[in-house]
């Protein structure tokens, strides 16, 4: 079994900072809001992408896919009257010259072997594409 761990703690009013290994984050706990940190569902879209990136980096090894840059966009809505997030949209633009049907295996094994993916679909709708990069 993998264990992960953070610790945050309330700073003031405005927000709090979370800690893990060497790394600190300003997160927004603000009722008013802050630019400059992250609330929590963009926490959650961020693991969503870092658990996107991070998977392709391993399954490239795997399957032998050749790639030099990853980009990921993702969108969340929340209805208004529930405390919940009812969908979530993702593209993840891949710079390759792999084939499609290369991008789709890839694509089939992130959201096989994803443990923010498997873990956000089992309660929200998560609709998304992998595409070569038109860079």
């Amino acid at each position: 079994m993998l264990r992960f761990q953070v610790q945050a703690h309330r700073v003031d009013e405005k927000g709090a900072e979370l800690t893990t290994k060497e790394a600190r984050l300003t997160l927004d706990t603000s009722i008013a809001g802050r630019v400059d940190a992250l609330n929590p569902v963009e926490l959650l879209l961020a693991s969503q992408a870092a658990c996107f990136i991070k998977g392709i980096e391993r399954l490239a090894l795997t399957l032998n896919f050749d790639y030099t840059g990853v980009e990921v966009s993702l969108e969340a809505d929340r209805p208004e009257d529930q405390a919940r997030i009812s969908q979530l949209r993702y593209q993840i633009q891949i710079d390759t010259k792999e084939s499609d049907q290369r991008l789709e295996l890839l694509h089939k094994n992130l959201k096989k072997q994803g443990t923010i993916y498997n873990t956000i679909s089992a309660g929200t709708e998560l609709i998304g594409s992998v595409a070569r990069s038109n860079r």
